[in-house]
């Protein structure tokens, strides 16, 4: 029989397994209580919340490539811990917030701090998985992570039903103290040597790092247009769900758990094949027509009666989810095997910099497209997701003859 768990077997990978479970699970509570806690108990419009975590998002994004370079120095091991420890103090701040500039004030380090871990946590996971193991380290840490979520959610209900002071406080508290525990989980990992400690030959870092790439910038474009699925499902969906499928608030909660059990069930699985950039961007083909399939099934539960349309919902999202695996997968796999070894972390940071802004700007132009234009807006989508993913294959093949080659030893000198 094949493990039911999404935990690896003991190791290094489960160390690092245990650490980001300890982290989503206080990502869970801060996701689902945070901004009742903003609104509710400090007393700030939904609005200005919205408006601030917009613009903390943005300039966050600025961190990703500057970090993700540190930690091609330095051992990212230690740096995570660093930069979670900063995340506790700075999540413990929000218990001083009582304005929206203080707001502001809080939620912009945070966001600095959050962009600029996904790049040492890639460069981390680079380090514990090596070149062969490192996209399935990163899809066993997606299925871990989106049960973190799951069980952190939950807990966060507790403090929404009581829905007091002391409660939101200790949910505020509880954020803080997941990054700590989860820091001190990755100091029982071994050192991680740092990318740059390679021998670099000429031409191994292309002049003037990865966001002057544009090679590796259009691969990273293609799978960041597909990365927008994370926007349609969590926002888009949902909206969509009650006010266009007519079907009940829970039926959301039911979608969104599907998509959470076939993850957690599927992710290591839908990830084999995808650690060299051929395979993967072939992979992020794949990806594309599957999302792209999911739109019309979508879109005509627009037009059934309610019951049908909750089952084909659920199904549409049993195919989006495949989609959404896939395109996990490929997208790291194609960002590590395009990246330098010796610049890993700041090619994952530029990565995740394309990619946070196309989430960024997919919020509102998603809603727009598929709320205002209605079955005609998903088959646009579709078609779009379509085109970024049958267009993956050339970019990386472009990509990867950019790639230098490494110079020839003399005879008798060693690696």
């Amino acid at each position: 029989m094949g493990r039911v768990s999404p935990l690896p077997p003991p190791g290094p990978l489960r160390t690092l397994a245990y650490a980001t479970l300890v982290n989503t699970v206080g990502a869970g509570l801060w996701l689902a209580g945070g901004a009742l806690y903003l609104t509710r108990d400090v007393g700030l419009s939904a609005t200005s919340v919205g408006a601030g975590l917009t613009v903390a998002g943005l300039v966050g994004l600025s961190a990703s490539v500057p970090l993700g370079g540190l930690a091609d120095r330095w051992d990212p091991r230690t740096l995570r811990a660093v930069l979670q420890v900063g995340q506790a103090v700075v999540a413990l701040a929000y218990l001083m917030v009582g304005s929206f500039p203080a707001f502001l004030a809080v939620a912009v380090p945070e966001a600095l701090l959050a962009a600029g871990n996904l790049a040492v946590r890639a460069a981390l996971v680079a380090g514990v998985g090596g070149p062969d193991g490192r996209v399935h380290a990163f899809a066993t840490l997606r299925a871990v992570a989106n049960l973190g979520i799951t069980v952190g959610t939950a807990l966060a209900g507790i403090a929404l039903a009581v829905d007091t002071h002391r409660a939101y406080q200790v949910l505020v508290v509880g954020n803080a103290a997941t990054y700590l525990l989860s820091a001190a989980l990755l100091l029982r990992l071994p050192p991680q040597p740092a990318a740059a400690g390679t021998r670099r030959t000429p031409g191994t870092l292309r002049r003037g790092g990865p966001l002057r790439d544009g090679r590796f910038l259009a691969v990273s474009g293609a799978s960041a247009v597909l990365s927008t699925h994370v926007t349609v499902l969590v926002l888009v969906v949902p909206l969509w769900t009650v006010d266009r499928a007519g079907a009940p608030p829970p039926v959301v909660s039911a979608v969104l758990l599907a998509n959470t059990v076939l993850t957690v069930l599927l992710a290591v699985r839908l990830s084999r094949g995808a650690e060299r950039a051929a395979p993967a961007a072939r992979k992020l083909r794949r990806a594309g027509l599957v999302l792209a399939a999911a739109t019309p099934l979508y879109a005509v539960t627009g037009v059934l009666p309610v019951l049908p349309a909750v089952v084909l919902l659920l199904g549409a999202t049993a195919v989006w989810t495949v989609g959404d695996l896939w395109h996990g997968a490929a997208g790291a796999g194609l960002a590590y095997d395009l990246a330098p070894p010796d610049a890993i972390g700041a090619y994952q940071g530029a990565d995740g910099l394309v990619a946070g802004l196309a989430q960024a700007l997919g919020r509102g132009l998603l809603t727009l497209l598929v709320l205002g234009g209605g079955p005609v807006g998903w088959l646009v989508l579709g078609g779009i997701f379509a085109a970024a993913g049958l267009a993956a294959p050339a970019l990386a093949r472009r990509a990867i003859a950019d790639r230098p080659v490494p110079e020839a030893r003399p005879a008798g000198v060693p690696g």
